[in-house]
């Protein structure tokens, strides 16, 4: 019976585990950003895998037009591929943060690998745009203990979200804003998708509709768009005083 049980707790734990390595908000493995106070008034839309060619421009004159400063996390190469892009981002006021050179899941990387993957990123950003964020998010969400302590080691803060459109595979703009909707507590950081992490050019029409949609409902009930780097400022200070 001993040993049975022993490979019950052994292989929950082994899953409990692998969750946490892949859960947005899941703190095990060392602290990462997931949104500010539960209830406030603030939301930062965060945008992963651009700079794209031609949606991510489409976004940026949607937030230039509802006066909305957002995150987006860029993948290095394509950043090389499209200096312009990204230059355009930063001119319009946006924050950049890294997403990696190539976006592999960094829980199958070694030390080194991961390493050159934010290095390489952070290189290709700084040739674009010069100075930028210190904020990093992982492809697909993944991380280890390792992953965080090298991010770290380079600078950089780790941020995830707490809500998310699902729109990487391009569903309608009425299917994210539901999956959003459905989620939004106040203090949320928004996970949406400017481009594709397999090639340029990934069809994000629909996801530009729904940022539309989105910053319309929720400026009507009173909420303030943010970059997660103000609300990051937020929240330490309201840590520091409570």
């Amino acid at each position: 019976m001993l040993p049975a049980l022993i490979g019950i707790a052994a292989a929950a734990a082994a899953s409990a585990a692998g969750y946490q390595s892949m859960a947005p908000t899941g703190q095990w493995y060392g602290r990462t950003f997931t949104g500010g106070a539960r209830g406030s008034k603030q939301i930062a839309l965060t945008y992963d895998d651009g700079p794209n060619d031609p949606h991510t421009l489409k976004l940026l004159d949607v937030l230039a037009k509802h006066g909305v400063r957002a995150t987006f996390f860029m993948i290095g190469r394509y950043v090389q591929q499209r200096p312009d892009i990204a230059r355009a981002v930063a001119r319009a006021g946006h924050v950049i943060g890294n997403h990696t050179f190539t976006h592999p899941l960094l829980i199958f990387q070694s030390a080194t690998e991961t390493r050159a993957q934010l290095s390489d990123c952070h290189q290709a950003l700084g040739d674009a745009i010069g100075e930028h964020s210190k904020l990093f998010r992982p492809p697909f969400g993944g991380r280890r203990p390792a992953t965080l302590r090298i991010a770290r080691s380079l600078g950089l803060e780790t941020v995830m979200w707490n809500v998310t459109g699902y729109d990487w595979n391009a569903p309608p703009a009425a299917v994210i804003e539901k999956k959003v909707t459905s989620r939004m507590r106040g203090g949320d950081v928004i996970l949406l998708h400017d481009g594709g992490h397999l090639a340029m050019g990934a069809d994000r029409a629909q996801t530009v509709i729904a940022t539309e949609n989105l910053i319309r409902l929720y400026k009507d009930q009173g909420y303030e768009f943010v970059t997660v780097e103000e609300m990051r400022t937020v929240s330490d200070q309201e840590s520091m005083t409570g």
